[in-house]
């Protein structure tokens, strides 16, 4: 350990000169994909000197010796609508800024620049709900961990469930709506300690530091994007480095990380890029920090890709990300009784892992000037497996635990082996239409196996799962793009999805957007969606006591018919506002067959399965709101954004009364605001803060005696989610502190989650006190307290 401190140390002090640094990347076509030659690429913010290139014959450019910091580039072309960037110039890496220029409808020879970072989406056919994140805004934004759904949860109508956990809500939809799609295809939950049929988990197994510029859906997404009625997360992976070999090391609250990249063959652009993390949560359990658990998470994650340009603008890349993931929760070492557990169960010790793996190999090869194909293969892994023992204890007269015995409770294992497929073609005809069609097809094996205790003295089980098989889905799907002029933009698609369990088919899902710059300021948004969405596979197969066959394999799809409005305004080049308002309405939501209040719209958030009873598609509901965001782009060395949301998210179960859903908060907030300090031109200090308040989470009334004899909180059906805890609120501050030395990049972070420790509600649970039957065995789950995460990044 000494040995490791003594090269930090040297690292760090290595180099004393200021240096400048290398700018590269590619232009293309924003539709046909098709390199662009002779673009004009310049730094503009630097008005001591002019930098600039002009892109070569295969769309690449080059620029050396530009200033370190922030920096715009300004790219404009005959014929193209032109477009300005801020970049980030480091000295221990190269600046890869990757770009796609929009032709005009209209013959001009020259164009007015009125650009400074707007956040387009890459996606050409999305006009409303959309937003465009970056790797720099994943780091940049206090309490965001690195993490891409814990930064979304920023946007208007995006809110975090568990502060333990990222899944997300968005405009009030179970976080069961949302997927996230790599190179065209869904990939498993790619989050460490997920629980089958989630979205989220506690940490991402997604590294912000292999991605590009991603996009997020929040409605009413184009025809593309299906089995989803929430939101789309549509990650892209970087390529490494062509030229060059770059390193970055990184230790910290959430693990050590390492990463490589560089030239597989600098005369064919070849590159590879791989990274690998290792937890180290076990030194931080040592210091006594709270991570929400007395027991020690493991995990170990990877990403990789590596790329191979061919001839003619075609390009192969070779990629793959995964991880895994264990904690044992021992609840029977626990001695303090006032300790509870966030991720367990306060009468069970739990042993859990995960498994995610994904590869694939993604062809793209603009055919023609304005034909580009795109096509992707996968593989991916999707394993959960857990055991769980019953534990009895007592309080001794010193008021401390007392394990008494305990005996094998539960034990399962969720695996899916799934291929799958995607290609699309873009065709653009002419100037003003583009065409875009294509399919997403998947074939999956499944195995779930789960057997629980039914008498722990005579250790007797019975199976709840105990399923093997195969299902496939197919989803085809056309959409066009026509340009009335440069101000006014429609979109029209249509989708279809097929899901061979319950023979489940959605024939035809219109997609519609419409994009009117009315003013050189102020645009108008409209768009409306038709969705359908699978159940979770597990709950297709739960076998009720006494079946030996599952009984909800007839389930059909969930339904979202969705409509958007919005105005988005320019007050400056670096002031931006948006407001939108939806309504959302929904059906085929599963409820149980007997009157009851269940749904499985209220699902999805948490460490716990569904054990469903027999279910059908009869349930409704309707989600409707405003969100506003005023936004200060990064310029001047400082940021802001304000993003709120009002909004109602209601169901009706099968009992046919009208209920909130669990994650109907009715509105919440965001502040963010950064700035950064240049000391000697060579060295930044950077404070970020946010500031959250939400409405808090719903409950209802318990009841006691069926918690007693179930092992945990049952809520009655009369006044579900009727209550609600009192409001959420959190203050994040970050902190870092970067210097370039001549050739190196030092960063040191340290992002101070709930620094004011504020006690948020986060759920009720079941925690029976031993030798006093009388108590009351419900008691609160609080959100994670104080959480200081810090890392230490180089460079080189």
């Amino acid at each position: 350990m000494k040995n490791i401190l003594t090269i930090l140390t040297t690292l760090f002090i290595i180099g004393t000169s200021f240096s400048q640094q290398t700018v590269k990347g590619k232009v293309v076509d924003s539709e046909s994909k098709f390199p662009l030659p002779g673009v004009n690429v310049l730094v503009i913010s630097d008005t001591t000197k002019t930098y600039g290139a002009a892109t070569d014959v295969n769309g690449n450019f080059k620029i050396t010796d530009v200033p370190l910091g922030r920096q715009q580039l300004k790219f404009s072309f005959i014929g193209y609508n032109p477009n300005i960037i801020t970049i980030e110039v480091n000295s221990g890496k190269e600046t890869v800024a990757n770009v796609e220029l929009e032709e005009s409808s209209m013959e001009m020879e020259e164009f007015k620049v009125v650009a400074s970072d707007n956040k387009e989406v890459a996606n050409e056919m999305a006009v409303v709900s959309a937003q465009q994140f970056s790797v720099e805004e994943t780091n940049r934004y206090a309490g965001s961990r690195g993490d891409p759904a814990r930064m979304a949860s920023n946007f208007a109508g995006v809110q975090g469930a568990d502060d333990s956990r990222n899944d997300i809500v968005v405009r009030g939809n179970s976080p069961l709506g949302v997927i996230y799609r790599v190179e065209g295809i869904t990939i498993p939950n790619p989050n460490h300690f997920s629980i089958a049929g989630s979205s989220g988990g506690p940490v991402s197994i997604i590294n912000n530091k292999s991605m590009a510029n991603s996009d997020f859906f929040t409605g009413a997404f184009p025809a593309e994007y299906g089995n989803s009625t929430a939101g789309v997360f549509d990650l892209k992976l970087r390529a490494g480095n062509n030229e060059k070999f770059e390193f970055s090391g990184q230790f910290g609250f959430l693990g050590t990380e390492l990463l490589a990249e560089g030239p597989l063959s600098k005369q064919h652009r070849s590159s590879f890029l791989v990274m690998y993390r290792y937890s180290t949560l076990t030194l931080f359990s040592s210091l006594g920090i709270n991570i929400g658990t007395s027991a020690v998470p493991g995990y170990q994650d990877f990403a990789a890709k590596f790329n191979f340009p061919l001839n003619n603008g075609g390009n192969l890349a070779i990629w793959g990300l995964g991880g895994k993931s264990n904690i044992d929760i021992l609840i029977s070492n626990q001695k303090d009784t006032s300790e509870v557990d966030l991720y367990g169960e306060n009468t069970k010790d739990q042993y859990f892992g995960t498994q995610m793996y994904v590869g694939g190999v993604t062809y793209t090869h603009p055919l023609n000037k304005s034909t580009y194909l795109k096509s992707t293969l996968t593989t991916s892994l999707d394993q959960q497996n857990s055991f769980h023992d019953t534990i009895s204890r007592n309080i001794t007269s010193e008021g401390t635990f007392e394990l008494l015995g305990k005996a094998q409770y539960m034990a399962y294992e969720f695996k899916t082996l799934r291929f799958s497929s995607a290609t699309s073609i873009n065709k653009k005809f002419g100037k003003k239409d583009v065409l875009k069609f294509g399919y997403v097809a998947d074939y999956a094996d499944y195995n779930f196996l789960d057997s629980v205790t039914t008498n722990s003295a005579l250790q007797t089980y019975r199976y709840r799962w105990n399923s093997s098989g195969s299902y496939y889905s197919l989803q085809p799907y056309v959409s066009w793009k026509h340009k009335f002029s440069d101000n006014l933009v429609l979109t029209a698609g249509l989708s279809s999805f097929y899901y061979s369990i319950g023979d489940a088919f959605s024939p035809i899902e219109p997609r519609l957007g419409l994009k009117w710059d009315a003013t050189k300021k102020g645009s108008f948004s409209f768009g409306l969606g038709r969705h359908s969405q699978a159940q979770p596979t597990y709950t297709y197969f739960y076998l009720n006591p006494g079946n030996s066959q599952p009984h909800n394999t007839e389930l059909g799809l969930t339904y979202s018919n969705h409509i958007v409005a919005g105005y988005t305004h320019k007050f400056n080049k670096n002031l931006g506002g948006k407001i939108e308002t939806y309504y959302q309405s929904l059906s085929g939501i599963p409820v149980e067959t007997d009157s009851s209040s269940f749904a499985l719209t209220n699902a999805g958030g948490g460490f716990s399965r569904l054990f469903p009873d027999t279910l059908q598609n009869t349930g409704t509901g309707y989600n409707y709101g405003v969100e506003v965001t005023l936004q200060r782009y990064f310029s001047g060395n400082w940021h802001a954004m304000f993003t709120g949301s009002l909004y109602n998210s209601r169901y009706v179960g099968s009992d046919g009364i009208e209920r909130n859903t669990s994650y109907n908060g009715i509105y919440a907030v965001n502040f963010l605001a950064g700035k950064e300090f240049v000391i000697k031109e060579r060295k930044t200090i950077g404070i970020g803060v946010k500031v959250t308040s939400a409405g808090g989470k719903r409950y209802g009334e318990v009841d006691t005696t069926a918690s007693n004899l179930q092992g945990e909180v049952v809520f009655t059906d009369n006044n579900f989610n009727e209550y609600q805890f009192d409001n959420y609120f959190r203050f994040d501050l970050k902190l870092t502190f970067k210097a370039n030395t001549e050739k190196v990049t030092h960063e040191i972070g340290l992002d101070l989650v709930n620094l004011l420790n504020t006690k948020n509600i986060l759920s009720l649970s079941y925690a029976p006190v031993p030798g006093d039957p009388s108590a009351n065995p419900i008691r609160e789950n609080y959100q994670l307290g104080f959480l200081p995460i810090f890392y230490y990044r180089i460079d080189f």
